[in-house]
C-alpha cells in the first residue's frame, strides 16, 4: 500500500523558504481563524496591495495569498484561509483547510500559523485554536477586536493567558492597525509549537491511533485522531490509504460524530476553566443593551424585512442609475480611442484594432463602475455588521428553493447586471447553494436587455392606461421582470433536486457587533473584485469579441466586395445621401458576411419562433452583449449605429414578411420578447461564470439549459399567439 509521505518537522520548500542568504529569510504564514475574527483585517494590514487570488489545487476556492515585509531582513508570504469554527469541516471551503494542514509535504505548507481570535467572544473563538494547539503546529495567537472587549466590559489578563495557552499573544485591533508592527516583529522570529496540551484520545482509541501514525509516520495522536475522523475526505491520501482507514475504523468500531460531540464537550470544559483565570466581565447587560435594541428592529419579522427592501432599493438604485455617468464616460472614451486608430490608416489590422480588440475592451471596461458600485455596498455592509442579519432573515424563506440567506443580494443585483451579481455569491460558503445562485442569477433580466424590451414593447404594446393610474407598457414590462424572477426561483428549486452534493448545507452565521466600516477595507475589496475581473473574465470576452467581429466583417470569396457594388446601385438609383448611402452598404455586408451566412444557415430553425434570418443574426451578434441587438437591428435596417428608438421602432413598424403584411407582430414581438428574457445571450456573464467556477463545465450547462428554455418557451408563445 502508498503510504503518504510525512515528516516531523517542515522542510523548506524551495529556493525562496530560505535562511541567512544575502535576500534575508522567507517564511510562508497561513492566517486562520473563526468568521468575523478579523482575519480577513489583518491580512489586508499585513499585505496591503500585494495580494492576489487564485485557488488551492484541485478545488473550485479562491486562495487569496500576498506578500509581508516583517523585518528589513525578513518577508513572508501570507495565505489567507477560509473562515471555520473548527477543524471538522462541514463545507468545501473548510476543506482546503484540513488538505493543507495535515499533509506536511504539501506545496504550499505553512511554517507556522497565526490564529486569529475576537477578544469579545473568547470561549468560542478558543475551540479552533486549541485544536490547532494539539495539532502541535507552530502558532502565535493574534488577539483581536480588544477595543470591542473594552467597550462589553471584558477585562483579560493576557500574560497569564498567554502562560496557560503555551504561545506568544498579541493584543490588537487589526481594523485600525493596532498592533500589527508587534505581530511582525514575532512572526518573524523562529516560533516553536505550543507547550500546553488541551484534549486527549480515550485510551480504547489508542491502539488504533498508534496504528495509523506508524503507517502514516505521523507525529503526533491528535493527527491521527483526524485521519481516522476525515480519512476519506483528504485529498491527498490514496485510494489505498482511504481503504486501510476505513477497515481500521470498521475494526475498531469507530463512531465518528458522537467522538466529535464528546470532544467539542470536553474542549469546551478545558476553555472554561481555563478563562475562569483569565478573563472578567463587566457592565455586560449595559453594552449589550444598543446592538439588542438594533437587533430588535433591523430582524423584526415586519420592519426587518421592509428595512431590507429599502436598502435593496437603494443598492439596486445606485447600481442602476450612479453607474450610468461614469459608464458613459468609458463608452465615449472606447470611442474616442477606436477613432483616433482609424486616423492611423485604413486597412485590416486598423479595422481588428479599433472595432475588434478596443471594441472588445469597452465592453469589458463599462462593467466596472457597476462591479465597483456593488462590491462597495456589499463592503459596507458586511464591515457594518447588517450583512449577517439580511442573511438570517432571508435564509428561511430562500432555502425551501435550494437557495441560501445570502443567495437574496446577488438575486437582485442581478436585475442591474450578472456579471458583478455572479462574483458578489463569494459570500456563499455552501458549494451547493453558491452554484445554484450562480447557475439562477442570469435568468434575472438585466439592464443590458432594458433597450431590447423598449424597443419591442412599444412597439406593439399602445401607450395607454390600466385603471387609470398605470401605464400598459410600464405593466408589461414589469411582468418581463416579474418572469425572470419567477424562472430563476422555480430552476432554483429544481436543481436543488437534482444537484447532489456529499457536504450537508449548515446555515451558521454570527451577528458580529456593529462598527462603521474601515474604508480602507472596502477600498481593498473593490480594488481586489475589479482586478479579478478585468484580468480572468476580461480575456475571455476581449477572445470572443474579436471572434464576432471578423465573422461580422468577413465573408465568402468576394461576397463583402459584390454586396457593396449592389449597395452603391441601390443607393444611386434611389438618391441616398452619403450617410444613408454608408448605412446601406452595411447592411447588405453584414447580410454576406460569415454572420449573415450563419443567420441565413440557422433561419430554418429559428422559423418556428417567428424569426426570419435578419433576427438570426441579431440573436448571433448580441451574444457578445444582449443591448448589441438594437445596433445589430439598426445596421441590417439601414438607420446607422447611432439611431434614436423612435427611428428603429419605426423601420421595425415597416418591415413586411413575403405576404406584406407587418413582419412585427405582437406574436413575434412578445416571442422575441420571451426568448431574451431567458437566452444566455451575454459572453461577460458566461466568462465569469467560467472565473467562478473555475471550469467550463458550468458555464456550458447554463448555455444549454437556458437557451434551450428559451427556445421552447418562445416557441410556445409564437405559436399560441399567432
Amino acid at each position: 500500500m502508498a503510504r503518504a509521505a510525512v515528516i516531523d518537522k517542515p522542510q523548506p520548500l524551495g529556493p525562496d523558504v530560505t535562511t541567512g542568504s544575502a535576500a534575508g529569510r522567507h517564511t510562508r504564514i497561513a492566517l486562520i481563524g473563526n468568521p468575523n475574527s478579523g482575519k480577513s483585517s489583518l491580512f489586508n494590514q499585513l499585505t496591503g496591495l500585494n495580494q492576489k487570488v487564485g485557488n488551492f489545487p484541485g478545488v473550485t476556492v479562491d486562495r487569496k495569498t500576498g506578500s509581508a515585509q516583517l523585518t528589513p531582513q525578513h518577508r513572508a508570504d501570507i495565505i489567507d484561509l477560509p473562515g471555520t469554527y473548527s477543524l471538522y469541516p462541514k463545507s468545501l471551503d473548510e476543506k482546503v483547510i484540513t488538505d493543507l494542514l495535515y499533509d506536511r509535504g504539501a506545496d504550499g505548507y505553512p511554517d507556522f500559523v497565526v490564529v486569529t481570535a475576537d477578544a469579545s467572544n473568547l470561549k468560542r473563538n478558543l475551540l479552533l485554536f486549541t485544536q490547532l494547539a494539539d495539532l502541535q503546529l507552530p502558532m502565535v495567537l493574534a488577539l483581536n477586536m480588544m477595543d470591542t472587549a473594552a467597550q462589553h466590559g471584558i477585562q483579560i489578563d493576557v500574560e497569564e493567558l498567554q502562560r496557560q495557552l503555551g504561545v506568544p499573544i498579541i493584543p490588537m485591533n487589526a481594523r485600525k492597525g493596532v498592533g500589527v508592527t508587534a505581530l511582525k516583529i514575532v512572526m518573524a522570529q523562529e516560533l516553536g509549537p505550543p507547550t500546553a496540551t488541551f484534549y486527549q484520545p480515550s485510551e480504547q482509541l489508542l491502539p488504533m491511533i498508534r496504528q495509523i501514525r506508524y503507517y502514516f509516520n505521523l507525529h503526533n495522536d491528535y493527527l491521527a485522531l483526524h485521519y481516522a475522523h476525515q480519512g476519506d475526505r483528504l485529498r491527498f491520501l490514496s485510494a489505498d490509504d482511504r481503504a486501510y482507514l476505513s477497515e481500521l475504523r470498521e475494526k475498531y468500531q469507530f463512531d465518528s460524530i458522537s467522538l466529535q460531540a464528546q470532544e467539542t464537550i470536553d474542549r469546551y470544559a478545558r476553555i472554561s476553566e481555563l478563562l475562569l483565570d483569565v478573563v472578567r466581565v463587566t457592565r455586560a447587560e449595559q453594552n449589550e443593551s444598543t446592538s439588542n435594541r438594533l437587533d430588535r428592529v433591523l430582524t423584526h419579522k415586519i420592519w426587518g424585512y421592509l428595512i431590507f427592501l429599502w436598502v435593496l432599493f437603494m443598492l439596486f438604485q445606485a447600481i442602476f442609475s450612479w453607474a450610468a455617468y461614469p459608464m458613459d464616460l468609458i463608452d465615449q472614451g472606447v470611442a474616442w480611442l477606436g477613432a483616433q486608430v482609424k486616423l492611423l490608416g485604413e486597412g485590416p489590422l486598423i479595422d481588428l484594432l479599433s472595432d475588434g480588440i478596443i471594441a472588445g475592451l469597452g465592453g469589458v471596461l463599462m462593467f466596472i463602475p457597476q462591479i465597483a458600485l456593488l462590491f462597495a455596498f456589499i463592503a459596507v455592509l458586511e464591515e457594518s455588521g447588517y450583512m449577517a442579519r439580511v442573511t438570517f432573515m432571508m435564509d428561511k424563506i430562500m432555502r425551501k428553493f435550494g437557495l441560501n440567506g445570502k443567495s437574496v443580494v446577488p438575486l437582485i443585483s442581478g436585475m442591474a447586471c450578472a456579471v458583478p451579481a455572479i462574483m458578489s455569491t463569494r459570500t456563499i460558503e455552501n458549494w451547493k447553494d453558491r452554484i445554484i445562485t450562480i447557475f439562477v442569477v442570469p435568468l434575472m433580466s438585466c439592464s443590458a436587455r432594458i433597450p431590447v424590451y423598449t424597443v419591442l414593447v412599444a412597439l406593439v404594446v399602445p401607450d395607454e392606461k390600466v385603471l387609470g393610474v398605470f401605464n400598459l407598457q410600464g405593466v408589461v414590462l414589469m411582468g418581463l421582470y416579474l418572469l425572470g424572477f419567477v424562472s430563476a426561483v422555480l430552476s432554483a428549486w429544481a436543481l436543488k433536486s437534482i444537484l447532489k452534493a456529499k457536504e450537508r448545507s449548515f446555515f451558521i452565521m454570527e451577528f458580529p457587533v456593529y462598527r462603521w466600516p474601515r474604508w480602507k477595507n472596502v477600498g481593498l475589496t473593490i480594488v481586489e473584485k475589479v482586478k479579478a475581473f478585468v484580468f480572468q473574465a476580461g480575456k475571455v470576452i476581449v477572445a470572443i469579441s474579436v471572434l464576432l467581429w471578423v465573422l461580422a466583417s468577413y465573408g465568402p470569396g468576394d461576397a463583402l466586395d459584390q454586396a457593396e457594388q449592389q449597395a452603391r446601385t441601390e443607393a444611386t438609383r434611389q438618391q441616398l445621401t452619403p450617410a444613408q448611402t454608408e448605412n446601406l452598404i452595411a447592411s447588405h455586408k453584414l447580410e454576406n458576411s460569415y454572420a449573415g451566412v450563419f443567420g441565413r444557415s440557422i433561419e430554418p430553425a429559428v422559423r418556428p419562433l417567428g424569426f426570419d434570418w435578419k433576427v438570426s443574426i441579431a440573436l448571433l451578434t448580441s451574444f457578445a452583449a444582449r443591448e448589441v441587438f438594437v445596433g445589430t437591428m439598426s445596421t441590417i435596417y439601414s438607420v446607422g449605429q447611432d439611431a434614436d428608438m423612435s427611428t428603429v421602432q419605426e423601420k421595425l413598424r415597416a418591415e413586411k414578411d413575403e405576404n406584406g403584411q407587418p413582419f412585427f407582430t405582437p406574436a413575434r414581438a412578445a416571442s422575441l420578447l420571451v426568448f431574451y428574457v431567458f437566452a444566455m445571450q451575454c459572453v461577460s456573464t458566461l466568462a465569469t461564470t467560467y472565473r467562478e467556477t473555475k471550469g467550463w463545465t458550468w458555464p456550458l450547462l447554463q448555455l444549454v439549459y437556458m437557451s434551450g428554455l428559451a427556445y421552447v418557451l418562445s416557441f410556445v408563445t409564437y405559436q399560441l399567439l399567432k
